[in-house]
């Protein structure tokens, strides 16, 4: 066809016919069942919305999304801005011309596709209009203009602004294609769209139109097919169907027919359809497909947007999220992934070499358990440490635990474990014996540490320092491991005998709870307190807290006290942030800014003081605690030797417990190190012209880094890498996968009340108060008696802590981070709610119930 603004469906370019077009396009290539037609091209549509459209872009660009009174009127403005313009001749011209020589007396579905959709990140299924049987040149005129108004629905706009998508590139082609009109049609997913399983092809099935099931009119039929057999059926009633008119358009009538939509063997027949077209595009698809002349046809296909990515592994494989463990889920740079494999102390063995335990997927990182769930010895081990941490994820993994495949040891697997957890035991039993030398190891080990690893990488240079970060990874997390990590791992030990024997010898183990609190020596409880300092400096003094409230850019700091003080804070804990584990974020020390909101909340919802009394107190209840539980020990028989026991217990528990966040503090100061010596080396590339900013170091691998330190090396896909990170972010990342790519999850049980949610009890009593939802602490504005509700907290948390009187996380366990600190300041705490920052409406009155695990909305 030699319309300029026509194209075939053999032209499969994105660029001029969109993302429906394309894929229609790769289909009709590769020999698959498409109904044939053409594409009224986008740049048919630039030479259209030419005009008037400058002032309305920028009325687009200033919306905020969640105005809908807002969104609506300015969607309405630019739709019937575009109605009202006309249809540039040349452009009706070639379009009708296209349409007769593919047949003016055809009927044609004309399909919106716009230049960004069907992206490997974002699908905008449903965002632009589609109009079927459209019959005659008017009809298809009118159908036409249509589909470029329709840029603009308030879904369209809504949904590219919640993504980060700009409406001013964005154009719109126009699928025009011969109408089949169909005796059964349907959806078909090449993987299932819930549990993500890519065994799985499930298909939607019922009569008549395809266009009922998509807008949801209709109770379809429902299919599974895996390796070719037909696994499960469920019967929709498939009341209505949509049927075509004789002179165009369509109707929604009663349907009489009953059964099953398809029979078994075209069901088969679709899947392997459907197989094929996964293979040829390489990912997952969401086809839509109708039955009719004895065949079936293609009407479209894109990308399963919504499944996570599958980790790299051949045969079953069990994975579990290690951002959940470390209370972290969102997605991780290619540097701060790089970092962490490097450092994971299991798997690799040369220096430099990244994890092969430890891998990536949709921009996080998950742990492959699969060696150790197959053995006998670590499968109980893996599933009871992990409860400790997200007891979904280890219901979850036990799930997938009781699955033949994932039972297969041999001797050399079950040995291999057996060695690791006779050390382990060994270190912990140790720790357990000399408690009152434990904080002195761990801390020596750490201050040792970091003064040579501070030497050996400062006084490198060029590629060799990046060498010396990698040969420090190498060698330091194994020792860490056993040296810091195991220390406070034998303090839960403790605890867990110390409420056995309570409940053994008392009947109950009702003074535990205080026994957490006000550990001694914890570093993350001392950064907490040092915030609530610099809340007492600031709370008197009006200019500081104007400053804080509103401060100038550049920042020019106050002169005083608080000042001095904060700058003693950040030498203290600058190297500290939201995300820490990620080597790439924005720490303290480059942003202040984000303590300010915590240092405000602080002041406004304690007095002076409050913060240490509230911490002596804890103290008290402790002490108080001990005393009374050697007291009901004494009043029993044998009691003085069970008060001697369980006062040594209690003494561990503290002591070894209150090193919890000392591997993680070591780790943070440890990468500070690294990441001075990587932001030097960025700094160096830029200025010799390899790297245009110094963040694009964040989108390198540390064996990419060295190597173009050392030679130059290959160029590194920045901008590509840059995008894909930002289609991360829009990921929700699972607990729990399987090589497969199903995201195993276990549901809690539902407390069985409408406005009740159910999570995890970690810390005891309940609290009433307002919901403050907060998705970033450095957005927190909070008033006294306010409960906290986030997606999960790690130690760049911890200035808001003192502020609220209550928790709910969507993320956690009983021994992570939000738990332990939420126990010892006394506020009752509930994780593990999933969807907490959506279900519960910021500013609602609720009750958190740290006792029984419940959320109550009221």
């Amino acid at each position: 066809m030699p319309y300029p603004f026509i194209a075939t469906f053999e032209e499969p370019d994105r660029e001029r016919v969109g993302g429906k077009g394309a894929n229609l396009g790769e289909l009709t290539r590769a020999g698959l069942p498409v109904p044939g037609g053409f594409c009224l091209t986008a740049a048919a549509y630039e030479v259209f919305a030419r005009d008037g459209m400058d002032a309305l872009y920028a009325e687009l660009d200033a919306l905020d999304h969640t105005d809908l009174t807002a969104l609506a009127h300015v969607g309405a403005r630019v739709r019937g801005h575009l109605m009202d313009l006309p249809m540039p001749p040349d452009v009706e011209a070639q379009l009708l011309a296209a349409w007769n020589e593919a047949g003016a007396g055809r009927a044609y579905a004309v399909r919106s596709s716009a230049t960004a959709e069907d992206l490997a990140g974002a699908s905008f299924a449903g965002q632009q209009d589609t109009f079927l049987n459209v019959v005659g040149r008017d009809q298809l005129l009118d159908a036409v203009h249509r589909c470029w108004a329709s840029l603009y629905t308030d879904r369209a706009i809504a949904y590219r602004a919640r993504g980060g998508f700009g409406h001013r590139g964005v154009r719109l082609a126009v699928v025009v294609q011969h109408m089949v009109e169909p005796e059964v049609s349907g959806v078909m997913f090449t993987a299932d769209p819930v549990s993500g399983d890519r065994r799985d092809i499930v298909v939607n099935a019922s009569w008549g139109l395809g266009e009922s099931i998509v807008s949801g009119l209709v109770d379809a039929d429902l299919y599974r097919v895996r390796h070719g057999v037909v696994t499960g059926r469920v019967l929709g009633g498939k009341k209505v169907t949509i049927a075509s008119l004789p002179g165009g358009g369509t109707r929604t009538v009663e349907s009489t027919e009953r059964g099953q939509a398809l029979p078994d063997d075209q069901i088969r027949a679709l899947a392997e359809l459907g197989a094929r077209v996964q293979r040829h595009f390489g990912t997952p698809q969401d086809v839509e497909w109708t039955w009719a002349r004895g065949r079936f046809h293609i009407v479209q296909a894109r990308p399963i947007t919504s499944l996570f990515p599958v980790p790299e592994g051949r045969g079953p494989r069990a994975y579990f999220s290690f951002g959940h463990q470390q209370m972290m889920t969102d997605a991780i740079k290619p540097l701060g992934r790089s970092v962490l494999r490097t450092f994971f102390p299991f798997g690799g063995s040369a220096i430099g070499q990244e994890s092969p335990y430890l891998v990536p997927a949709g921009g996080r990182l998950y742990i492959d358990v699969t060696r150790v769930l197959a053995t006998r010895i670590g499968r109980p081990l893996l599933i009871r440490a992990l409860a400790g941490m997200d007891e979904q994820a280890a219901a979850a993994l036990a799930r997938v635990a009781e699955r033949p495949e994932y039972r297969r040891s041999g001797l050399r697997g079950e040995l291999a474990v057996a060695r690791f957890a006779a050390r382990t035991l060994g270190k912990i039993v140790r720790s357990l014996l000399r408690p009152g030398a434990a904080r002195v190891e761990a801390e020596a080990f750490i201050a040792r540490t970091l003064r040579l690893a501070g030497a050996e990488i400062g006084a490198g240079t060029g590629a060799e320092r990046v060498r010396r970060i990698q040969r420090t990874m190498r060698h330091v997390p194994i020792r860490m491991y056993t040296e810091v990590l195991l220390k406070p791992v034998a303090g839960m030990l403790a605890g867990a005998v110390a409420a056995a024997l309570s409940r053994r010898w008392l009947g109950d183990d009702a003074e535990l709870p205080a026994l957490a609190k006000s550990l001694p020596g914890n570093v993350t409880t001392e950064m907490g307190l040092a915030v609530g300092d610099l809340a007492d400096l600031a709370r008197d003094h009006p200019g500081v807290l104007a400053f804080l409230r509103d401060p100038p850019h550049p920042l020019v700091w106050p002169e005083g006290e608080f000042t001095r003080a904060f700058e003693d804070f950040l030498r203290r804990y600058g190297m500290r942030a939201p995300g820490e584990i990620d080597l790439t974020r924005t720490r303290w020390r480059e942003d202040p800014e984000q303590l300010f909101a915590g240092i405000l909340a602080n002041v406004g919802t304690t007095g002076p003081g409050e913060h240490r009394r509230r911490f002596r107190d804890g103290e008290r209840e402790a002490a108080q605690a001990a005393r009374r539980l050697r007291a009901r020990l004494r009043a029993t028989r044998g009691g003085w030797a069970k008060a001697a026991v369980m006062a040594r217990v209690v003494r561990v528990y503290r002591e070894l417990l209150a090193l919890r966040e000392h591997d993680k503090y070591f780790t943070v100061r440890l990468f500070d190190v690294f990441r001075t010596a990587v932001d030097e080396a960025a700094a160096g590339l830029v200025a010799n012209g390899v790297l245009e900013a110094v963040d694009d170091v964040h989108y390198l691998t540390l064996g990419e880094l060295r190597d173009l330190l050392a030679a130059g090396g290959p160029a590194v896909p920045v901008k590509e890498r840059r995008e894909a990170h930002a289609a991360d972010v829009l990921l929700r990342p699972p607990r729990v996968l399987t090589g497969d790519g199903e995201a195993v999850a276990v549901a809690r049980a539902a407390p069985g009340r409408e406005g009740v949610l159910a999570g995890q009890a970690v810390s005891a009593g309940s609290a009433e108060g307002r919901a403050r939802v907060v998705l970033r602490p450095r957005d927190a504005r909070l008033e006294p008696g306010d409960i906290l509700v986030a997606p999960y907290t790690d130690p760049g948390w911890t200035p808001l802590f003192a502020a609220v009187t209550g928790l709910v996380l969507e993320v956690g366990g009983m021994m992570t981070h939000g738990a332990v600190v939420a126990r010892e300041l006394g506020l009752p705490a509930v994780v593990g709610v999933d969807g907490a920052t959506t279900a519960i409406p910021d500013g609602a009155r609720i009750r958190v119930d740290g006792t029984l695990g419940t959320v109550h909305l009221l």
